[in-house]
C-alpha cells in the first residue's frame, strides 16, 4: 500500500472546509407534512434532536470498556438491551448485540471523540463506523406517549416489560427503529434518515386524537 493511499485510509475527519448548510432529516416532512404546534391540549408531544453524534463500536467488550471510560468517564452497559450515560444525560451508549454498541454525542463532538478512542484502543481489534449523517433520534413525551407506541409497535412497552434504561431494536409500523427510554416520561426514537419522513407522518397519524405536537 503506498504512502498516499494509507493516509487516505486515515483521513476520519472529512468535513469540507466551507460552510455548508445542514439541513434535519425532517426539514423537508416538516415543511410538507406540517408542523402542528404543541399546545395545553396536547397529550403527546414530539421532538427532534437533530444533528446528533451516533457512533457504532463493535469488539471485545473489555477493552471497549475500558476505552469508554478513559475519554467519556463513564462505561458500557452491563446488560444487553440497556442504556449506559453520563451524569448529564446528552451521552449515551446502548448495548445493540453482542459485540456492537451504539454510541450518541452531542453534534460535534463525534469526529475528536472518534480519534481519541482509536488512540485508547490501541492494537486491539474493534471497529468504529460514524453514523451520524444516516440517523436522526425523536424524543416522544407527554401522557399518551404509551398508547401512542401501543398503536405504532408490536414490542410489548409497558413499564413492567419496558423499564426505564431499557433500549431494543424493533418493528415500528412496516419500518424498524431503535425504541429507548432513558426516563420515566421520556421516549427516544433512533431512526434511520430514509425512514424518517414514513415515521414521521405516520407518527403524526396516529398521534392525531391525542393532539399531537411538534417542537422546533
Amino acid at each position: 500500500m503506498s504512502e498516499q493511499t494509507a493516509n487516505w485510509f486515515n483521513l476520519y475527519d472529512a468535513r469540507p472546509s466551507t460552510e455548508v448548510p445542514a439541513e434535519s432529516p425532517l426539514a423537508w416532512s416538516c415543511h410538507n407534512s406540517g408542523r402542528p404546534k404543541a399546545s395545553d391540549k396536547s397529550r403527546a408531544v414530539l421532538h427532534e434532536r437533530a444533528m446528533l453524534g451516533h457512533l457504532i463500536l463493535r469488539g471485545g467488550a473489555i477493552v471497549l470498556d475500558e476505552a469508554v471510560r478513559q475519554v467519556l468517564g463513564f462505561g458500557l452497559p452491563g446488560r444487553p438491551n440497556t442504556l449506559s450515560h453520563d451524569e448529564s444525560g446528552e451521552r449515551s451508549v446502548q448495548w445493540l448485540s453482542p459485540d456492537e454498541w451504539l454510541l450518541i454525542v452531542p453534534g460535534g463532538e463525534e469526529f475528536a471523540l472518534e480519534g481519541k478512542l482509536r488512540e485508547a484502543l490501541g492494537d486491539a481489534h474493534y471497529a468504529i463506523v460514524n453514523v451520524s449523517g444516516g440517523q436522526t433520534l425523536l424524543e416522544l413525551t407527554g401522557e399518551k406517549a404509551l398508547e401512542l407506541l401501543m398503536k405504532s409497535t408490536p414490542y410489548d412497552v409497558h413499564p413492567d416489560a419496558f423499564p426505564v434504561g431499557k433500549g431494543v431494536t424493533t418493528v415500528f409500523a412496516k419500518s424498524s427503529l431503535i425504541l429507548r427510554r432513558p426516563t420515566e416520561d421520556r421516549w427516544e426514537l433512533v431512526l434511520r434518515r430514509s425512514f424518517a419522513d414514513y415515521c414521521y407522518r405516520w407518527l403524526l397519524d396516529a398521534g392525531e386524537e391525542y393532539a399531537i405536537g411538534v417542537e422546533a
